[in-house]
């Protein structure tokens, strides 16, 4: 069962600004990069759900930040349809985030109160996963639609809360663009995990970038 509600993981989603995308095969790799998030501040990863027995991978990962970093808040991301969904959900999964907007995805996550993320990118979805519950929208391809696209939905939606995630970087432009226009929070992948990172196992290069992008982050919407 998930640890947080889908009231704190939003709350912390809203607090932090950033959550980190990754996925790979290599569980105590895996162990290394969520051990070097927490380090660097984060309170949240999303585990990409993209590989062949993924979710055994995540059931390793999860255990490992229950025993050893405490208030690490563990989600799953790429999931599409609800038995996927409710799986990982088994395995403690304190969000699900997807790639479209799917009703047997809110169903599965709503009657555990768990916090579920949808993919959406037309006010027409954005309303249709509000309706069903969702707490914060998945804006993507983020890149595709742009902060110009947030910034117009929250004009006659102030209620709101968006999550762009691909085209977002660590760089200062771009995620002031971002905040700038309203966005809630960003999720950030390959820009912040990078393969040289992780070829290189540059755990200690990659502490401080998370913490130097949260830096930035606090720092634009102070």
């Amino acid at each position: 069962m998930a640890k947080y509600t889908r009231i704190e993981v939003a709350t912390v989603m809203k607090e932090t600004g950033m959550i980190p995308l990754f996925y790979h095969g290599d569980v105590e790799l895996g162990k290394e990069v969520l051990k070097a998030c927490y380090d660097g501040g984060a309170r949240l990863m999303e585990f990409t759900s993209r590989g062949d027995f993924a979710f055994e991978i995540f059931g390793a990962l999860n255990k490992y930040a229950l025993a050893e970093l405490p208030g690490m808040i563990l989600g799953v991301g790429s999931v599409t349809d609800a038995a996927a969904a409710s799986l990982y959900m088994q395995l403690g999964a304190n969000f699900i985030v997807t790639p479209v907007l799917r009703e047997d995805i809110a169903l599965v996550c709503n009657r555990r109160k768990v916090l579920w993320s949808p993919g959406c990118g037309s006010l027409t979805e954005i309303a249709k996963a509000e309706e069903l519950g969702c707490e914060i929208v998945k804006l993507f391809p983020g890149d595709i639609y742009g902060p110009q696209f947030i910034k117009g939905i929250k004009g006659p939606c102030p209620w709101t809360s968006i999550m762009p995630t691909g085209g977002v970087s660590t760089s200062e432009d771009n995620l002031k663009s971002w905040f700038d226009a309203g966005a809630t929070c960003v999720g950030i992948g390959s820009q912040l995990i990078s393969n040289e990172i992780l070829n290189a196992k540059d755990f200690d290069g990659l502490r401080e970038k998370v913490k130097q992008t949260l830096e930035t982050i606090k720092a634009i919407r102070a």
